[in-house]
């Protein structure tokens, strides 16, 4: 078994590998066959994890973050010929930088994606449990999570709004921070 997954990591690294040559990986086209379930998660703090071991190596993570697709509630790994699905247990990536300026915010992941906060890639935060948890859209239905250092920046750099909310505002955009 150990030796179908380990072909399986192979496949999917040497297509992400292919597919970023030319750019990010057209995911969002490719709708091949269910092929079943990985056993990689990646965790809420940003650590992937494939069959109990964290994946050290920051290349294979990008490549791997470059062919996930979300559809719906669930997270799959995708190439043109297969899809397999994974674990996520917030959000998949982590955002844990920010340039901030007057006019933009523009965030860097843990797996090498910079986004600018603007219509097209909103911030919003969540609330569930009196805790706030912020996101940012990376990209195709894909958020990371804003780590602690960068939100407290955020909420330095707000505006009191006139009902007393933060505000943030980048690219034409206006985001609340509560």
């Amino acid at each position: 078994m150990a030796q179908d997954s380990d072909k399986t990591v192979s496949s999917l690294a040497a297509a992400a590998s292919e597919a970023s040559r030319k750019g990010p990986a057209p995911v969002h086209l490719w709708n091949p066959d269910y092929c079943g379930e990985m056993d990689l998660t990646i965790r809420a703090d940003g650590t992937w994890v494939h069959e109990g071991r964290v994946i050290a190596r920051p290349e294979m993570v990008r490549l791997f973050a470059s062919v996930l697709k979300r559809e719906g509630d669930r997270f799959f790994l995708v190439t043109p010929v297969e899809k397999l699905g994974i674990t996520v247990e917030d959000a998949p990536f982590l955002a844990i930088d920010a340039d901030i300026t007057p006019d933009s915010i523009t965030f860097a992941t843990n797996v090498g994606d910079r986004v600018t906060a603007g219509p097209d890639n909103p911030i919003r935060v969540e609330d569930p449990d009196r805790t706030p948890r912020p996101y940012v859209h990376v990209r195709r239905g894909l958020d990371a999570l804003i780590d602690r250092k960068t939100f407290y920046r955020l909420v330095e750099a707000a505006e009191t709004g006139s009902d007393g909310r933060l505000v943030l505002r980048s690219a034409g955009a206006e985001f609340e921070l509560g």
